[in-house]
């Protein structure tokens, strides 16, 4: 039996192809829901294609204003219309110190974890209009509620996210548009392996000293998984979610600081 509300749903999903836009993609799926992809991986887009012949895929960088007009326009065939977006693109960016970052490396973390956010909003909202009414789910991040120090510009482009989410829901409330964001915490997986990688060399500490630190800070004491993000986000797209908006939701196992 699929979570009420979901069947049917047509979403665009960003960097769906792998990590947690992949666990989003399959779960959606898997409750009925019809999903076009995008992401940048060649590897990923064949895999996803592979296992989910019937959903849609397109090669596209979510910074590039071009490569997110072709993504909608994709969609626009594969699903006819639509009912929920899902910014789920992003990098982790560099792991230094404020003044050996260089500006390449803060536009490019701007450029895909929120113009990339903005440029698909924008194509997406006029979509979800049309169709009376839709959501969309926003990826922040626990760095969007602390200071994370040597990580500047993802803590920037995590507070700017919840932002936009908050504004986003003001204004698009009227129309019937619900917009929140989720915060995920320490989530498992090769990323954050190379987030705690990074921090362990800026700190000079070994890898297991900076991730027991990393979770003497995290009140389970443990990480959380990319299901779980994928699992609060179809709640938020569903009719259990009605009448939540303008929410930052976090799914960190209560993250304490960083």
């Amino acid at each position: 039996m699929g979570v009420r509300g979901i069947k049917d749903q047509r979403v665009i999903l960003t960097a769906g192809g792998s990590g947690i836009g992949r666990a989003i993609a399959d779960l959606l799926i898997e409750n009925g829901a019809k999903v076009h992809i995008c992401d940048i991986a060649d590897d990923f887009l064949d895999k996803f294609a592979k296992d989910h012949p019937n959903a849609g895929v397109t090669k596209a960088d979510v910074s590039s204003e071009a490569d997110v007009a072709r993504l909608f326009a994709d969609a626009a065939n594969t699903l006819g219309g639509l009912d929920a977006m899902i910014n789920n693109a992003g990098i982790a960016g560099p792991t230094k110190p404020v003044e050996d970052i260089t500006l390449d490396e803060w536009k490019s973390c701007l450029d895909i974890g929120l113009t990339g956010q903005f440029l698909c909003t924008r194509l997406a909202v006029p979509l979800l209009k049309a169709n009376g009414g839709g959501s969309i789910v926003n990826m922040s991040s626990v760095a969007g509620k602390y200071g994370f120090p040597g990580r500047s510009p993802y803590s920037a482009v995590k507070y700017g996210v919840i932002g936009i989410t908050e504004t986003w829901a003001r204004e698009l409330g009227p129309s019937n548009i619900r917009v929140n964001a989720i915060l995920p915490g320490v989530v498992e997986g090769a990323r954050i392996e190379s987030v705690i990688a990074g921090q362990a060399k800026l700190k000079g500490k070994s890898i297991e000293e900076t991730k027991k630190s990393l979770l003497a800070h995290v009140s389970l004491r443990r990480m959380v998984t990319a299901q779980d993000i994928a699992e609060t986000t179809m709640f938020l797209m569903s009719d259990a979610a009605k009448n939540v908006s303008g929410q930052s939701i976090a799914v960190d196992a209560n993250v304490e600081t960083i």
